[in-house]
């Protein structure tokens, strides 16, 4: 199908649709196609803003929140340590058999509970899940703990983690390093 061209009335017509847009760059004269000239068209008078909103309706801006402490190791000689029995772990908590939200809100109490009480390494036992479930073989809660673990509202308790060593759980089982209470 052909495209039909333009009449001298339609083309004027077109040049001062196109006056009236703003181009998202400068195009010269000699880019236009036809160079008619046709008498300028009035350019648009620039808009006013939207009005100022009063102080006293302005929000406060909101404070930046400070980011969480950064995890760290428990160190060699450390775990090393607790592994011989030379290091006394501080308390135990044992989730097997918990459903995910029991799991979730039980280790955040107990953490919270031992920080409070001065402790410095603590073991939580997740098992290590089915053979040949899920995920290869891994438990849910051996995936989800150290997931947990990393979530902002437990940097505030705890400086690290490592999984424990075979004779408190191997796999099953993590050594958690806490931090101290603030205020202690």
């Amino acid at each position: 199908m052909s495209r039909r061209r333009l009449s001298s009335d339609e083309r004027f017509l077109w040049k001062g649709v196109t006056r009236s847009i703003a181009p998202l760059r400068k195009v010269s004269e000699a880019e236009t196609d036809d160079g008619l000239s046709a008498p300028a068209a009035p350019s648009p008078r620039p808009r006013a803003g939207p009005a100022p909103i009063p102080a006293t309706l302005v929000a406060p801006p909101k404070p930046a929140t400070p980011s969480p402490p950064p995890l760290a190791t428990l160190g060699r000689k450390t775990k090393k340590r607790i592994a011989r029995g030379a290091h006394a772990i501080d308390g135990r908590l044992d989730l097997h058999g918990m459903t995910q939200v029991e799991a979730h809100d039980a280790l955040f109490g107990f953490l919270r509970a031992k920080q409070a009480g001065g402790s410095k390494v603590v073991l939580v036992i997740t098992g290590k899940g089915a053979r040949g479930g899920d995920a290869g073989g891994r438990g849910v809660l051996n995936r989800m703990v150290p997931l947990w673990l990393r979530l902002p509202e437990f940097r505030g308790v705890i400086l690290g983690f490592e999984s424990a060593a075979a004779r408190h759980g191997g796999e099953g089982a993590l050594y958690v390093s806490l931090r101290k209470a603030r205020g202690a």
